[in-house]
């Protein structure tokens, strides 16, 4: 069995037909951890992924860490007897004013120190806002309101973060980096884990609804130095894309959220190219690859 890199993998609802673009059936996730379990993957918890990474050391690529994102309490009612079943560990990152405030459709705490026996139970902000849209100081407060209601209620502080929506920017990043004990930030972009992921951004693959685990698997990291687009451009206009890569690459794929892959040119390590995209999302992913599979990611979010 060869391998692409590590994996970390994201799941939200579970056996929950109401929202079927978040939703993962019983027997889904019980194909996906029969072919973790038949294809030699381990299962991994997100500490010991996170600790090799902080060390710098060589991640083993048949490594894989699952995690659930928002805490809601269909994980609890019928996602955790999977997890329990194949001894799978998991981190669960909580949506804290939901579980606070008691929404219906969240877990409550009990059930948080309850899960906790066979996880990790880590931190999705306070209000679950788009960061990006926030001031400096309305992401610290945020953050901060949401750390110090999980320390009071679970009995110790956080240690890593998730995204909320996966959405973030370089000032996001930067914000909770310098304010907060966070080890690890994770978001939730298409890509692998290896030694030289950053520590406050991390890639996780969705599996929701009717994922093709093998090919999930297959996505392997690829080592690009981004320079141009540095945030989302205020005409909604992408320019242009810069990149610095490996000298040995003279042509690599390109990915533009609603515009597709494009083949593009490297001159001496050097990609820029020159455009003139209308942006339709306030969200758009840019990839750059040596196919659709070894790929780096650029996000870009609109303030």
């Amino acid at each position: 069995m060869l391998w692409a890199d590590a994996h970390i993998f994201v799941y939200h609802r579970f056996d929950d037909t109401r929202f079927p673009s978040a939703d993962t059936t019983t027997e889904q996730l019980t194909q996906q951890f029969e072919h973790f379990r038949k294809n030699n993957y381990e299962v991994v918890p997100l500490e010991k992924m996170i600790d090799k990474l902080s060390k710098n050391e060589d991640i083993p690529s048949n490594w894989v860490a699952l995690t659930i994102d928002d805490a809601y309490k269909s994980f609890y009612e019928n996602g955790l007897k999977t997890f329990k079943k194949y001894n799978y560990p998991f981190t669960l990152f909580v949506y804290v004013k939901a579980t606070d405030k008691k929404y219906s459709d969240y877990m409550t705490w009990e059930q948080l120190k309850e899960t906790k026996q066979y996880g990790d139970v880590q931190l999705h902000s306070y209000d679950h806002p788009k960061l990006q849209k926030l001031s400096t100081d309305e992401i610290i407060e945020d953050t901060k309101k949401a750390f110090e209601v999980f320390e009071e209620k679970m009995g110790y502080a956080p240690t890593m973060y998730a995204y909320p929506y996966g959405e973030y920017t370089k000032r996001v990043k930067n914000t909770l980096k310098s304010n907060f004990p966070f080890k690890a930030i994770l978001n939730q972009n298409t890509g692998a884990v290896t030694s030289k992921s950053d520590i406050f951004d991390i890639d996780r693959i969705a599996l929701v609804g009717e994922a093709n685990i093998s090919h999930k698997l297959r996505y392997k990291s690829f080592n690009v130095k981004w320079q141009e687009p540095k945030e989302y451009p205020k005409d909604g206009i992408l320019k242009r894309v810069k990149a610095k890569v490996d000298k040995k690459h003279k042509k690599l794929k390109l990915y533009i959220t609603s515009n597709g892959w494009r083949d593009v040119k490297v001159v001496d390590g050097i990609v820029d190219e020159k455009l003139d995209i209308p942006l339709k999302r306030d969200r758009v992913r840019i990839i750059l690859g040596r196919d659709v599979f070894t790929i780096s990611n650029h996000l870009i979010n609109k303030n």
